[in-house]
């Protein structure tokens, strides 16, 4: 399944300059792996070495956190959109 990945700024650099990327994948797991193939060293920023997604970067599902459902396991389908979003601290 075709889904659309957006990439914030800080993360544009590995990708070329885009903000969507278009993935081929069945769950937002395999979708970080496709990512992966096609720009190099973008899975890292988003996922640790113990391949959970890192505590400072948020990935939704259309408008909700993975982490609320089943994280990298969250199944996903045709034309929806996956955005990776890093948190941001204020003051």
């Amino acid at each position: 399944m075709s889904i659309v990945v957006r990439i914030p700024s800080q993360l544009r650099p590995l990708t070329g300059g885009k903000r969507e990327v278009v993935v081929e994948a069945s769950t937002v797991g395999e979708a970080l792996d496709d990512l992966e193939a096609h720009h190099p060293g973008l899975k890292a920023r988003i996922v640790d070495e113990t391949g959970q997604l890192r505590r400072f970067v948020n990935v939704f599902l259309a408008d909700r956190d993975v982490r609320f459902l089943d994280g990298l396991d969250t199944p996903v389908q045709d034309g929806q959109t996956l955005s990776v979003v890093p948190a941001i601290s204020g003051g």
